[in-house]
């Protein structure tokens, strides 16, 4: 209060509203309005995610009408699931962005240079010399430099995100040709490959990293007070503002974040095809915000969720799986996500209308 009472004698009023009081008040709405309070429990989160794991399981039956003991194999389902695994990371850095009311076109081009550049001869070289450790270093600082780069052009040059995350894309995407002259770049260091590929009681490496990522964002965007801002800052700007959010470097933060999370799934990647590859990452965007879509994520921002989020990712990779064993073309596939894409957003609209209606 006594900050209140100082701006009011000075003349010039600040939004620096005391955190303690308004902003806790903001990011507890925006919270439980990002959990879908009203409208009875099928409409909430819960029947959100029954939906999807109902989904899910029905997909599965297919696989196993259709393809038999070739489906329901325990090497296939961890094939699934290392697919999942890396487009998974990057979805759940996309949920905290799209919660935030943002969008990023740029993940699959972002993940390509950080594949590329952790694995030019010189940083391998440099890995060898000292540890494979440079390689995961590398990768994700140059994941976090292109989001800072993201984040402060849309939030202090007030870029539309569209716009900006579009000319990242392209922008990455030449300079890991540029890096790479446009060649495939193969992994010599064996400390890298054998840390990536080994298994953790019996499941993947990679798998458990979706894992460990998964739970640390659910805990990240439910339980911190940078998930409630998120949902806040994603719900009303400006009323976040007023309460004294830090807007502009908070929209920075969830960049750098999906940033991050391209650089280690442009790691994952590299253990998985052992090369770096300026063609790595192609249409990751697509793939991201579609699960995050179809996971319950509004387009719009204010609501996100984690559970959803992997529930989409692995209702895809699924699907993807059931296709190829059925020899179904990509061109099949990619007609099936588009529908799929389409019927979970006018599902997204009719649930807005709802909760608005009540």
């Amino acid at each position: 209060m006594s900050e209140q009472s100082t701006n009011r004698q000075g003349g010039a009023v600040e939004n620096t509203v005391t955190p303690s009081t308004d902003t806790v008040t903001v990011e507890r709405a925006a919270a439980e309005s990002g959990r879908g309070g009203g409208g009875g429990l099928m409409s909430g989160p819960f029947g959100r995610n029954l939906g999807l794991i109902v989904a899910l399981l029905l997909i599965c039956a297919a696989g196993v009408i259709t393809a038999g003991d070739r489906f329901a194999s325990v090497d296939n389902i961890l094939t699934i699931l290392r697919f999942a695994s890396t487009i998974g990371v990057v979805s759940i850095g996309m949920t905290f962005v799209i919660t935030g009311g943002g969008i990023d076109l740029s993940v699959g081009a972002i993940a390509a240079l950080c594949s590329v550049w952790a694995t030019t001869f010189a940083t391998q070289t440099m890995a060898e010399d000292t540890h494979w450790i440079l390689m995961v270093f590398t990768a994700l600082a140059v994941g976090a430099g292109c989001g800072v780069v993201n984040g402060v052009l849309i939030a202090y040059g007030k870029v539309v995100p569209f716009i900006t995350t579009l000319a990242m894309l392209a922008a990455a995407r030449g300079l890991a040709e540029i890096i790479s002259e446009r060649r495939t770049q193969i992994v010599t260091v064996e400390g890298f490959k054998d840390f990536f590929s080994a298994d953790v009681l019996g499941v993947p490496l990679l798998v458990v990293i979706f894992a460990l990522v998964s739970i640390g964002g659910w805990i990240l965007l439910n339980r911190t007070t940078f998930g409630r801002r998120t949902l806040a800052v994603g719900g009303n700007p400006e009323a976040a503002r007023l309460a004294g959010i830090n807007v502009n470097r908070h929209t920075v933060m969830l960049y750098v974040l999906v940033g991050l999370c391209c650089g280690l799934a442009a790691l994952m990647l590299i253990s998985r095809t052992t090369t770096g590859s300026s063609t790595h990452g192609t249409l990751w965007e697509l793939d991201a915000i579609a699960a995050v879509v179809i996971g319950g994520t509004l387009l719009t921002g204010g609501r996100g969720t984690i559970v959803g989020t992997v529930v989409g990712v692995l209702i895809f990779a699924t699907l993807g799986n059931v296709f190829t064993l059925n020899n179904q073309d990509t061109s099949t596939q990619a007609v099936a996500k588009g529908v799929i894409i389409i019927v979970a957003v006018l599902l997204q609209q009719r649930l807005a209308r709802n909760a608005t209606s009540t």
